[in-house]
């Protein structure tokens, strides 16, 4: 996640890059299948806030705001901690909202 978290501190807060993280979680389950159901959720996250603006303007501050909350999340997420720690990063991921 260390990686996936300094790749999407460099990128750009538009939607390609919300496309591109999705892209990158599909490598990341390849690579560590085990984490399979976190990255379905991040996602999941990062295709409700595409499809809520594809193809409709998408305000800066709205922007900024959806990619520091996707960072914020991202840098928050621990792979390697216990298994009571995992399983409310993934509760916490389920209940994220990108928008609010």
């Amino acid at each position: 996640m260390n990686d996936l978290h300094a790749w999407l501190s460099q990128q750009h807060h538009g939607l390609r890059t919300f496309r591109n993280f999705q892209q990158k979680l599909d490598t990341l389950v390849r690579d560590e299948p085990g984490q399979q159901a976190l990255c379905r959720l991040l996602s999941d996250l990062a295709d409700g806030y595409i499809e809520a603006f594809d193809e409709e303007p998408l305000p800066v501050d709205v922007a900024d705001r959806a990619y520091q909350r996707l960072l914020d999340l991202v840098g928050s997420l621990d792979l390697q901690a216990n298994a009571d720690r995992r399983l409310a990063d993934i509760n916490r991921v389920a209940a994220y909202d990108l928008l609010h």
